[in-house]
């Protein structure tokens, strides 16, 4: 009998049900093996088994602690806390008056007729009016996709999945930046996918990395989220844009770029398919330009693919990823009726205010934020760390992301969380980040006591 994965079992029921919480420092494995009678080198099994598990991660020279997971509770990726007053980890654009914009589109949807039709699963590949639509709603000055290589799925989501099962086997290897989407790394785990960290700078990916990485093992594709990523607001500059396309133009590297959150980037870059427009997969959805609760997901399809479709259509269907009628013929209607470009200036306006909301309140600390973005890259002060400063966020009220939920590498802990500025009311995020302010400063001491003056109410 494997009596340490009995011990790592009611650790594990201990976190799980709150006895030990995120954050939470665990003692050393020499405490540890004398508290329950057992040897040093059990006591090592035991704290490796939950390692594997992904619910405690050890820091050299610091200690072992709980994660911050989607069993723990506060911190969990991108998932949201029905404890916490302020939900600073969401982060779904709303903008008043949304709902009356967008009513007016579904009416004509609902007569019985209609309805009948729009209620049928949607096709992969949509309809032709479909396609226009979301190519003119997809195109920039340096690029328009062809109608007739783009694929529809549920929500973005599926879209990555889709071109990710569509050009990886199990097994496969795909490079990210090394922080990246907790979802990517949720499809990756489901497709039996790992990811491989390429490592960036000021300017975004660094070609050699990526060179060094194909070296050791080849890569099948890379991801990557050139404009406002998620979570640091990088964008990743003209001239490294286009020595990127010259490397995976020579690798003959598929390359997965995710613009969900480009709608609010003016800058002149082009989109990588603009670049590489024959290994560049564009994936993209509704769901921040309009709502979370009724969206569409797309997938620019290269110009080499086969067919109209090709294998992502092929994964598409057999995922079970494909469109609603409904929802596709919504985002038809809102497009041409400008309701698109209406609420996309407006969350532009919107998300300028709150950057500057950012700035009033935590300019005194190390945060990355674009101005134009919807969330902020705040790297902690000594003694902080993610797991328990989200702990600490959680306790008076305010949910926010841990940069362990970003992170590749298990060996790299950013000590910084994600602040999302879309999910709150303008006056609820002011007061959480002042709030958020006094906590950083007063330190992990007693984060509670003395952060409760600034608390949002």
């Amino acid at each position: 009998m494997d009596d340490f994965r009995g011990i790592a079992d009611r650790i594990a029921l201990d976190i799980a049900r709150g006895r030990l919480r995120t954050g939470q420092r665990l003692p050393p494995q020499r405490a540890f093996a004398r508290r329950h009678g057992i040897a040093a080198s059990t006591a090592g099994r035991v704290y490796a088994e939950l390692v594997r598990r992904g619910l405690v991660v050890g820091e050299v020279g610091r200690g072992t602690f709980v994660r911050a997971t989607e069993a723990t509770g506060p911190g969990r990726s991108l998932v949201e806390d029905a404890g916490a007053r302020v939900n600073l980890e969401l982060n779904y654009p709303s903008v008043p008056g949304q709902s009356e914009l967008l009513a007016p589109a579904l009416a004509p949807l609902l007569r019985p007729d209609v309805l009948t039709d729009a209620l049928r699963p949607g096709a992969a590949d949509g309809t032709p009016e479909a396609r226009e639509a979301v190519a003119a709603l997809l195109a920039t000055g340096d690029w328009r996709p062809d109608p007739g290589r783009i694929l529809f799925t549920g929500n973005a989501r599926q879209a990555i999945a889709a071109a990710l099962a569509s050009l990886v086997r199990p097994g496969g290897r795909v490079g990210v930046e090394p922080l990246t989407y907790p979802l990517v790394k949720e499809v990756a785990g489901r497709l039996a996918v790992t990811l491989v960290p390429v490592k960036t700078d000021e300017e975004g990916p660094v070609v050699e990395s990526l060179l060094a990485a194909h070296r050791s093992a080849p890569l099948s594709a890379l991801y990557l989220q050139p404009a406002l990523h998620n979570p640091t607001s990088a964008t990743i500059t003209t001239g490294r844009r286009l020595e990127l396309a010259r490397a995976v133009s020579d690798l003959g590297l598929p390359v997965v770029e995710d613009r969900v959150w480009s709608f609010l980037h003016t800058g002149p870059e082009p989109p990588l398919a603009a670049l590489a427009p024959h290994l560049v997969h564009v994936v993209d959805s509704l769901s921040k330009r309009v709502a979370p609760g009724l969206t569409v997901g797309f997938v620019v399809v290269p110009a080499g693919s086969v067919g109209p479709a090709g294998a992502v259509a092929a994964a598409v269907r057999s995922g079970g990823w494909g469109p609603g009628a409904f929802a596709v013929e919504a985002a038809v209607r809102w497009i041409g009726d400008g309701t698109v470009a209406r609420l996309v200036a407006a969350k532009r306006e919107q998300a300028v205010r709150r950057q500057g909301l950012v700035r009033e309140a935590l300019g005194g600390f190390d945060v990355r934020a674009d101005p134009r973005g919807y969330f902020a890259w705040w790297q902690l002060p000594a003694p902080w760390r993610a797991d328990s400063f989200t702990a600490a966020a959680a306790e008076l009220g305010i949910a926010v992301t841990p940069g362990t939920a970003f992170r590749v590498d298990p060996q790299r802990t950013p000590d910084a969380v994600r602040i999302g500025l879309a999910s709150a009311g303008e006056p609820e995020l002011a007061g959480a980040l002042r709030t958020l302010a006094a906590l950083a400063a007063r330190g992990p001491e007693h984060p509670r006591r003395e952060a409760q003056s600034s608390r949002p109410s």
